[in-house]
């Protein structure tokens, strides 16, 4: 299990990858330096995390705090941004995982598991393993609630949530809890962001052939994935131009309008948490819903996804599926621009179960889910179908979504940002915090 090899040839490939993807890139930093020890020690086995550098500095977090961590490195990219001790390279195939698996959480003592997405190919049949063990499985995922909060949460994240859906319980809850302590927002950089993944991914396809038995959970593969960016980014202009009108046009008239925004075709979410094929699908659900349900005066936005890859032309197949159904002439797509504007400009949102709707619910908004989703509760939720939300939206209850979101903070939620230093800084503070059971120190 050893992540040397013989002759050492993918070490020198990640030395060289580290120099060129963390010795030269602006926003790098040294290792932490070493905190008091708080808590019980723990053993902590890390599988796969976000592309980027968060589990790193998570390990170096738990490392500084007195805790022992291993980390399960799939592909080159896990390995270019580990590059910490006790990382174990899996090179064997899915089907062989689960044993090899169970032997880990045995030779190592594991007390604790750390991932990022529970539905993950490798990552599901490990949590089940785990709870059969009784070993803790903690879930890191884009946050509930956005900006400037992440979730970590214990079993398992939105339909796989331990959270109940009784709008009593949570109001109760919520009264016996004191109020969140003052939280700052942190900044998030796109660039960032991106020149992660790159250096993700080009360290993946190149160091393949060490791991023969990876499969990715992604449906391109990364050159595929690379061509749809470099397509999406080079009509930048032309789209931000499109946008702006379109945006300007929708606040200068008025018009009404209800969002739609879209989620990513390869997300587990859509996958094993809706009704849903891909977004092709919820997209000719919603548009049929929309043309038959509607008032005549009515519009739709289309909102794409901001990390969306441009693999798929979703501005083309959105204007298709309005022309089949007839109303070509009443559903704009916007390819780019702030989601908030959009949203707080809208008479309400239909989402799959994007984090979108709980910005949405925040602004008093009225929602409709069609997936499953962790804030889908009555009172806060339109319960009537996206057939009947078109001619009578209902705004959510604000006493019970401020009870929901009070409950989700102390069960769920960590403060902070995955894409710069501040929002990680806060990230691994708080979910070392988490971890040892302290409670969130106040910002």
């Amino acid at each position: 299990m050893s992540s040397k090899t013989g002759g050492g040839s993918i070490d020198d490939l990640a030395d060289s990858m580290e120099h060129v993807f963390f010795c030269m890139s602006e926003f790098l930093t040294a290792p932490h330096e070493r905190q008091q020890i708080a808590g019980a020690s723990r053993t902590v086995l890390l599988l796969q995390g976000l592309m980027g550098r968060l589990f790193r500095r998570f390990g170096q977090g738990l490392i500084a705090s007195g805790h022992t961590v291993h980390k399960i490195n799939f592909n080159g990219g896990d390995r270019l941004f580990w590059r910490l001790p006790n990382g174990i390279d899996y090179r064997g195939t899915l089907a062989d995982w689960p044993q090899w698996f169970a032997q880990v959480l045995r030779d190592k003592g594991i007390t604790d598991v750390v991932l990022f997405g529970d539905c993950r190919d490798h990552h599901m049949p490990a949590i089940q393993i785990c709870r059969e063990k009784g070993v803790p499985v903690h879930v890191f995922e884009e946050g509930y609630i956005r900006p400037d909060w992440v979730t970590l949460e214990l079993g398992g994240v939105n339909g796989h949530s331990s959270l109940p859906s009784d709008p009593v319980w949570y109001r109760e809850t919520a009264a016996a809890l004191p109020p969140v302590a003052p939280h700052a927002n942190v900044s998030a950089s796109f660039r960032r962001r991106a020149a992660e993944g790159l250096a993700y991914n080009f360290a993946d396809v190149l160091t393949r052939w060490h791991y023969p038995g990876w499969s990715n959970h992604r449906p391109w593969h990364p050159v595929v994935e690379g061509m749809g960016w470099w397509r999406k980014l080079s009509r930048r202009k032309v789209r931000e131009a499109a946008s702006a009108q379109l945006m300007a046009r929708l606040q200068s008239i008025g018009e009404a309008y209800f969002l739609f925004p879209l989620q990513l075709d390869s997300d587990a979410q859509i996958r094993l948490h809706s009704p849903f094929a891909g977004i092709a699908h919820a997209l000719r659900l919603v548009i049929a819903s929309f043309a038959a349900h509607a008032p005549a005066g009515m519009r739709l936005v289309v909102k794409e996804h901001p990390l969306d890859n441009g693999v798929r032309d979703w501005q083309q197949v959105t204007a298709d599926t309005a022309a089949l159904f007839g109303v070509a002439d009443r559903v704009d797509y916007l390819a780019t621009g702030d989601i908030v504007a959009v949203t707080q400009g809208s008479l309400g949102v239909v989402t799959i179960n994007s984090t979108s709707g709980t910005f949405a619910l925040a602004a008093g908004l009225p929602v409709v889910v069609l997936g499953h989703a962790v804030y889908n509760i009555p009172d806060i939720t339109y319960q009537g179908g996206i057939d009947a939300f078109w001619q009578n939206p209902v705004a959510p209850d604000p006493e019970t979504f401020a009870a929901f979101r009070r409950v989700l903070i102390e069960r769920c939620l960590i403060p902070g940002g995955f894409f710069s230093e501040e929002g990680l800084d806060k990230v691994v503070r708080h979910a070392v915090a988490r971890l040892e059971g302290r409670p969130l120190s106040p910002e």
